[in-house]
């Protein structure tokens, strides 16, 4: 197991890995910056300055003052009001991930958080004890960020070594005692775009896989159904100045290389449907689109997302409100993505029904074995087609939704979290809709293999899928084959 150094600040394929199982370490600078911002904080308590969240409530509770003997009670009352999730719980991944962004956080040195609270942490992260945090019932952040922080205190439960145990008791089989909060830490602790963020970098490591299998499970369809190559030479592409357009067309070019079933098909048609020649403009946008998201998710990593920030020295403490977690950049850069992957999924299910439907395919009505006997795949493009509109409603834009809360102290919303959650819940859909054109696909060259030679690279994953999943001729469920394309699409990378 390797580790990952947290020095200035994570990118997130650092997120991705650590939510994957490696470890987190901090720099000897890391700790640097969070002690002097942990004695910042201690001294603008000494001085009795007034500061959002250190000497006063929180919310619209802002104008409240809290007295020196109540503050780290009001540090501790914030985790208990603040951790009211509800619904599904998040996979131990996307928890890792979202740990793995606030360590980050309050890493930059402007929370004020003590060295010990994220020690506990670190401690809980590197050992595999994931706080069960509910999925749904945020506007932000907090009542995510709320849940994982009651692990530290040893309140609610975790997910250690394939069981659910209090967290207490997890802390115990740590040799850890439940830490005991200070001024701030409350509030930083549920605070800031961690969630949000953590949630995008799944997303992202999610997506960088779908795209690929997107071209290769729309080679195999390109083959299969004797597409037209000029539309992906090179110098045509070039005529519209995209990176992932020249990325899609090179990839295209290469698995569909030496095919015996294009140089058959050549001159056939005077140009293919859009759904077959879009191919490098729809998936290559969507690669634009995947390297701006990306950047938008490290500016986000990069940036201190907690409020009030802390900075100065010692002797000048200063404090200041702001609004960095409020993150309308990264809420709009999910929804652009989500956009994006719902174009590509829909593109995908109208493949599939060009792979089935006779009345463009040139091959055996629904790609039954025994057309009229057997439905073959007929009712696989409706579960496709079922899928693409649920794509198209959660490409609605979260960052439009509004809201209104703490009694008009928080009367402005941008959603990044619903923004990551939904992309995510979109991949859910896309996956499966390219799995279902990947299934078709094979059969479909299974049907296409007396016209020619397949090209190489598409003859190696034809093989690959075969390997896994036998033709299908009526004779099973259909449903859990569909599922096991998806399973395969999601452990490993196209071959080829």
């Amino acid at each position: 197991m390797c580790t990952v150094l947290l020095d200035r600040g994570l990118t997130w394929t650092d997120v991705v890995a650590v939510a994957r199982g490696e470890r987190l370490a901090l720099s000897d600078a890391a700790w640097t910056r969070i002690d002097h911002a942990s004695a910042l904080v201690a001294a603008l308590v000494e001085r009795g300055d007034r500061a959002y969240g250190i000497t006063t409530g929180v919310g619209a509770l802002a104008d409240t003052v809290v007295d020196r003997g109540a503050q780290a009670r009001l540090s501790r009352n914030i985790l208990m009001s603040h951790a009211c999730g509800v619904g599904p719980r998040l996979g131990e991944a996307e928890v890792r991930a979202i740990m793995a962004a606030q360590v980050a956080n309050l890493a930059h040195g402007h929370s004020g958080v003590r060295r010990e609270v994220i020690e506990q942490m670190l401690a809980l992260l590197n050992a595999g004890a994931t706080p069960e945090v509910p999925s749904r019932g945020s506007v932000g952040y907090l009542t995510h960020n709320a849940h994982i922080a009651l692990a530290l205190i040893g309140e609610g439960w975790v997910q250690h070594s394939g069981a659910r145990v209090p967290a207490a008791d997890a802390l115990r089989r740590l040799g850890r005692s439940p830490v005991e909060l200070s001024a701030k830490e409350g509030l930083s602790l549920v605070n800031g775009t961690a969630c949000a963020t953590g949630l995008a970098c799944m997303a992202l490591a999610r997506a960088q896989a779908l795209l690929e299998w997107a071209d290769a499970t729309a080679a195999l369809t390109l083959e299969a159904l004797g597409c037209q190559l000029a539309a992906f030479e090179g110098a045509v592409l070039a005529l519209r100045p995209s990176t992932g357009i020249a990325a899609v067309g090179e990839t295209l070019r290469a698995r569909l290389s030496g095919s015996g079933l294009l140089a058959a098909a050549q001159g056939r048609r005077t140009q293919d449907a859009l759904s077959l020649r879009a191919v490098p403009q729809t998936h290559g946008m969507a690669r634009d689109v995947f390297v701006q998201t990306a950047s938008a998710v490290d500016q986000e990593l990069a940036s201190v997302t907690d409020n009030p920030v802390v900075f100065g020295t010692v002797e000048a403490p200063t404090v200041r409100s702001e609004a960095h977690a409020v993150a309308p950049a990264l809420a709009h850069a999910m929804d652009s993505f989500a956009i994006a992957l719902a174009q590509v999924a829909q593109m995908s299910e109208r493949r599939t029904d060009r792979l089935v439907n006779p009345l463009v395919s040139g091959l055996p009505v629904f790609l039954a074995a025994d057309p009229g006997a057997g439905s073959g795949l007929m009712i696989a493009q409706y579960t496709a087609s079922a899928l693409a509109s649920e794509c198209r409603r959660l490409a609605t834009p979260a960052s439009l939704d509004g809201g209104i809360t703490s009694a008009l102290q928080e009367d402005f919303l941008a959603h990044p979290t619903a923004a990551a959650g939904k992309l995510l819940e979109l991949l859910d859909d896309a996956e499966q809709i390219v799995a279902i054109e990947l299934v078709a696909a094979a059969e479909a060259h299974d049907r296409a293999a007396s016209r020619g030679r397949r090209a190489p690279a598409n003859d190696r994953l034809h093989q690959w899928v075969r390997a896994a999943i036998a033709p299908y001729a009526d004779e099973r469920p259909l449903g859990p084959v569909l599922e096991q394309a998806r399973a395969l699409i999601r452990r490993a990378s196209p071959t080829g």
